[in-house]
């Protein structure tokens, strides 16, 4: 088989499927945690370097910024399904023209948010009511970070390209080259050029470069994967495939991120004390959910690799193991945030003003609330990845509506009976009303593979 040639990848069609699907993940998660680490600290420095007002700036804009970072994770992830599949089937040749094809629309693609997201900045801003205290600093973060979505494209397609493989470990090392090199970057530009917040900006923009030329290297040393010219151009009907598996992932994304975008703009109306304390327990949402995110990137390529493979059986028994573990491991992160959120939330804030002392007990409470759920967002993330793995983009999105319309219901209407209560009781909200979706969907693809074993 040549896919045993490269040592590197995983054949996720044989074994055990709880012990691959835990073996995969654990690479991944440990990338999520060096990026999560170099998330945390973007913030620590800008906080402690610059105060609690840049904090807030951080946070005014945390929601348009993931929007983006989230289309482009969807376009990528959607157009990796195909490859996984051809993988699983063994079908070299066709590897070779659905990658070719990924590249060139991720290509498109990176050029046209690039170029929305730039010009988009001022005008979003406003909607999101952002403080004039602390506009012009979130205005200059957003034009250093959107100017570097091709690199953020770069690193996210080249790590969905390896994982479709199997391959979790390379997209590791790729993250820990780029975790170091941005919190040196950080250091020097904020606390030794005094950059401000256009240097830690910067400095996640370089390290996002460096690990994905880092993945795409490793790429072009794959012995199954020979991209020719041709390649590019030679099938009908292809675009359209990976069209219909990306777009509705991102339009998920997008819908997910506008509905936190709304709740966003109605956490601005607040002091400056709650919207830092807001901002802090959401820089660490990532590492909330990092190992469901690895489960779910897990369930993609385990799912698509033995559906090209036609193994029914193996599907229904790795997504009964996944959410078994899931559950499981939500549960403990979330008790572990419970006992140490206080000390990890305080990091976040410097000074021991009035102001500061709120600011820290309206992040912790936050973040007691959501651990106290874990379980759900696991559920959630490893469900949705499932149907994904399938080919099944449109429930996902359906499940993004889902959670548009709960979130943007409890911030616009609930929270005028509730105030601040009903701003971070409509995060759980939306991973309850998209779990209802996901599961509904979920059973209809399982009872449709019942037919087929």
């Amino acid at each position: 088989m040549i896919a045993r040639m490269d040592t590197k990848v995983r054949n996720m069609t044989e074994g055990d499927p709880l012990k691959l699907i835990i073996f995969f993940s654990l690479p991944l998660m440990l990338g999520n945690m060096f990026q999560q680490i170099y998330t945390v600290t973007d913030a620590l420095i800008v906080s402690r370097s610059l105060g609690v007002n840049a904090l807030a700036a951080l946070g005014t804009c945390d929601w348009y910024n993931w929007m983006m970072l989230s289309i482009v994770q969807a376009v990528t992830q959607g157009f990796a399904v195909i490859p996984a599949m051809d993988f699983g089937a063994e079908d070299y040749e066709h590897l070779n023209k659905s990658t070719a094809y990924t590249v060139k629309l991720s290509i498109i693609t990176a050029v046209l948010l690039t170029a929305f997201a730039l010009f988009s900045i001022k005008p979003m801003l406003g909607l999101l009511h952002a403080p004039e205290a602390v506009r012009p600093a979130a205005e200059e973060y957003l034009r250093v970070i959107f100017s570097g979505i091709p690199a953020v494209m770069l690193l996210n397609l080249t790590s969905s390209i390896l994982r479709a493989f199997g391959n979790s470990r390379t997209p590791l090392t790729g993250m820990v080259i780029s975790s170091l090199m941005n919190i040196i970057l950080d250091l020097i530009f904020v606390r030794v050029f005094q950059w401000g917040i256009g240097g830690a900006a910067s400095a996640t923009v370089l390290s996002q470069l460096a690990a994905g030329l880092f993945c795409m290297y490793e790429i072009t040393k794959l012995p199954f994967l020979k991209i020719r010219k041709e390649d590019f151009f030679r099938e009908k009907g292809l675009t359209m495939r990976l069209l219909k598996l990306c777009v509705p992932m991102a339009l998920m994304n997008l819908l997910i991120s506008v509905g936190g975008m709304v709740v966003q703009s109605v956490v601005n109306t607040f002091d400056v004390a709650h919207i830092a304390g807001y901002t802090a327990t959401n820089k660490l949402y990532g590492a909330l959910e990092m190992a469901a995110v690895a489960y779910g990137y897990a369930m993609v390529t385990y799912i698509g690799q033995n559906a090209g493979a036609k193994k029914y059986e193996r599907i229904r028994k790795g997504i009964r193991a996944s959410l078994t573990v899931s559950v499981i491991t939500g549960a403990v992160i979330g008790i572990l945030m419970i006992i140490f959120g206080k000390e990890i939330t305080g990091a976040f804030m410097s000074g021991e003003g009035a102001e500061t002392i709120e600011a820290g007990k309206t992040a912790y409470d936050f973040l007691v609330l959501m651990s106290s759920f874990l379980p759900v967002l696991y559920v959630l993330h490893t469900v949705r990845s499932s149907l994904q793995g399938f080919g099944n983009t449109v429930m996902p999105m359906v499940s993004g509506i889902a959670e548009f319309i709960t979130r943007i219901s409890m911030a616009l209407f609930a929270a005028a009976v509730l105030g601040w209560n009903a701003v971070t009781w409509a995060e759980i909200a939306a991973w309850f009303a998209a779990d209802i979706i996901l599961f509904t969907a979920l059973y209809a693809e399982m009872k449709k593979i019942r037919g087929l074993s």
